[in-house]
């Protein structure tokens, strides 16, 4: 072979190899610059500080959003006096801590008792161990008769479920970037920290926010669990028992979250899988949901009392028919089901209610959608509406509808068919579960949705600032805001006898050495607060002289004497939004 053509052969090989290298450098994708690599101009490339800028932001306004969040309910918090349920919780939490036995409350699982009794213990109030009283008796014999400071022991019983409903929130912002983004999710974050009803029930030392919140956490993993079924498939478990070892109203979850536990891990199944075996996977997958479920339910009685005895202070009512049969099945201590006899018992009371003016007895089947409309920032209502649309319509959002909106719905109906028109606590699921929806707006592909979505979650966070402190009695701008709920709703929508501590203060600072006549619906004890009054129906009017204190529930059913004494005085100051003062 010659030279010429061996060298020529060369050249051949040399630049085919030249151009593949080529050829691989302009396929291959661009790396990220580092921060020290200048560009063409010789000045170091800004997009990675820009990136390295963001991923700092994100966190830091979690921290905003979550910071000023605790700073509202811990203000709520200190200032508010106990409401009606809170003593029956805190005096059977201390009773857990000290006695270990099961006796009082069995309408409620131990497991949110035991969360406010880390509080409890921490605050280690005197416990009198000979008390003999019912549940209600109990928790004003701890807070005003055994020696203890009210305001302190109230503040360490609500520090633990202020701290749960803040980690909620990191659920709502982990599991709405999942979904759309951590825009979406700062949306999101932003909906739930601002929500009055999440702030007002978060900051009080009751289960409503903590039985909801586990729900959520639940559906969360279980969504998760379409990827890692094998991780989050018993934690999804833990989380739905929590939830039903916190309140037993979150039974009606359960059929609800077996289902989707089946069809995240039928999601979850590899291609080639066949899908009997995918069928028998994903029954397993619920069954693992229901064992784990029950065997927290189990553990949060033996934690109270490893021997499970079982002696209630209360006699438990005998529930007949269907409501027996499904008590029986249920695989729970029998504590756990005589609270259920309890709470159909419940149901079965004439129980009063109180809707735009309304009183009337029973139970309106629209009432918690009628409170929701009233208690929901505008804002707030626009995007849980524009979410729950867009879980739907947009394409790549339609796999998260069914965990957003079937939980939802179905605990809101079961609560809507409940015989206690009370309040949207009942409810207090839906901002939580809602405020992820509302943050997957920003999955739409619109340039004005991120203004749009923007400007609704300002407008909700001036509505929930403008009602601090005062986050119980809130109704927003369309129904006349704090100071006219009580002309609509009563109970813990208003007045849960939460404002006996700034009434003090009010008569102290205004109407010193005034007759005071009081007709005060709460736990609180008046006079450990310094109110010295008498109870107007107890005397012929002609004697009510001075000053008629009337808490707005109260107002809202008054009859009789009541009804008369209130039609002929003068309303002259309100305190809290809650409790109206008239001059006789």
């Amino acid at each position: 072979m010659s030279r010429l053509s061996l060298s020529t052969r060369r050249r051949g090989v040399g630049g085919a190899a030249e151009r593949m290298m080529a050829l691989e450098q302009h396929s291959a994708p661009a790396q990220p610059a580092r921060d020290d690599v200048p560009d063409a101009s010789g000045a170091p490339d800004a997009r990675p500080r820009r990136k390295w800028g963001k991923r700092r932001l994100v966190p830091l306004l979690v921290v905003v959003l979550l910071g000023q969040m605790a700073v509202a309910m811990l203000t709520t918090a200190v200032q508010q006096t106990p409401t009606i349920d809170e003593p029956v919780y805190v005096g059977t939490a201390a009773e857990y801590l000290h006695e270990q036995r099961l006796r009082h409350n069995p309408e409620h699982p131990p497991l949110g008792k035991l969360v406010i009794g880390v509080g409890v213990a921490l605050a280690d109030p005197h416990v009198d161990r000979s008390f003999t009283g019912d549940q209600g008796q109990l928790g004003r014999h701890l807070l005003y008769e055994s020696g203890n400071d009210p305001g302190r022991l109230m503040l360490f019983a609500r520090v633990p479920v202020i701290v749960l409903t803040l980690l909620f929130g990191l659920v709502v912002f982990a599991f709405t970037c999942e979904l759309a983004g951590s825009v979406g999710g700062l949306a999101a974050l932003g909906l739930y920290a601002f929500s009055p009803d999440v702030i007002a029930h978060g900051s009080l030392a009751t289960l409503d926010v903590p039985a909801a919140g586990f729900v959520l956490t639940s559906v969360w993993l279980l969504w998760r669990a379409r990827r890692r079924p094998r991780l989050h498939v018993p934690l999804a478990g833990v989380a739905l028992g929590a939830a039903l070892a916190t309140k037993m109203s979150m039974l009606a979850a359960v059929p609800v979250l077996l289902a989707l536990t089946a069809l995240s891990v039928w999601c979850a199944r590899p291609p080639a899988e066949p899908r009997r075996r995918a069928l028998v996977h994903a029954v397993a997958g619920a069954g693992v949901v229901a064992l784990a479920a029950v065997a927290v339910v189990w553990a949060s009685y033996l934690v109270v009392d490893p021997r499970l005895r079982w002696a209630p202070e209360q006699p438990i009512p005998v529930v007949h028919g269907l409501r027996s049969a499904a008590v029986e099945l249920l695989p729970f201590p029998e504590a756990y089901r005589d609270g259920m006899r309890v709470q159909f018992a419940f149901e079965n009371y004439p129980w009063q209610g109180f809707l735009f003016g309304r009183l009337y007895t029973g139970s309106l089947w629209y009432y918690l959608p009628a409170a929701l409309l009233v208690k929901t920032p505008l804002g707030l209502l626009a995007l849980w509406a524009a979410g729950a649309v867009a879980s739907v319509a947009v394409r790549r959002l339609r796999p998260v509808a069914p965990y957003l909106l079937a939980p939802t719905a179905v605990l809101l109906a079961a609560a809507m068919l409940g015989s206690r028109d009370f309040g949207t606590r009942y409810a207090v699921f839906v901002p939580m579960f809602l405020a992820v929806a509302g943050g997957c707006v920003l999955a739409v592909r619109r340039r004005w949705v991120p203004v749009a979505v923007g400007v609704l979650v300002l407008f909700v966070a001036v509505s929930s600032l403008r009602t601090y402190p005062y986050y119980l009695p809130y109704s927003n701008e369309a129904f006349g805001g704090p100071a006219k709920t009580h002309l609509r709703l009563h109970d813990s929508n208003v007045d849960w006898g939460q404002d006996l501590g700034r009434l003090a203060d009010r008569l102290r600072e205004r109407y010193r050495d005034e007759r005071i006549w009081l007709v005060y619906k709460g736990s609180g004890v008046p006079s450990a607060y310094g109110i010295r009054a008498a109870d107007p129906r107890k005397v012929p009017a002609g004697e009510v002289r001075g000053l008629l204190v009337v808490s707005d529930s109260s107002v809202a059913k008054a009859t009789g004497r009541l009804a008369e004494l209130i039609d002929s005085s003068r309303p002259i100051d309100t305190v809290g939004h809650s409790i109206t003062i008239y001059r006789r």
